[in-house]
């Protein structure tokens, strides 16, 4: 784990890192901020989050909006 003035200081060792296959983490103020991956595993990571997505037709076909019972209230009367 680096810490931000670590990771400028010491950029080509963060990518070089990060290219032989080992994710690089970054803190700011002592909490995680980022991560230095290499282009391949982004792009795999990525390929593998669009496959697992459904598409906005299924997410909204999977609402279970029947099974949802309405309340059976009735408006006031209101006079003017």
């Amino acid at each position: 784990m680096w810490t931000v003035q670590d990771a400028k200081n010491k950029f080509s060792a963060v990518v070089d890192a990060a290219l032989a296959g080992t994710p690089q983490e970054v803190t700011r103020r002592g909490k995680p901020a980022v991560v230095v991956l290499s282009s391949d595993e982004y792009h795999r990571l990525l390929e593998g989050a669009v496959k697992a997505r459904e598409s906005f037709a299924e997410h909204l076909m999977a609402f279970p909006g029947r099974d949802i019972t309405r309340a059976s209230a009735a408006p006031r009367d209101v006079s003017f």
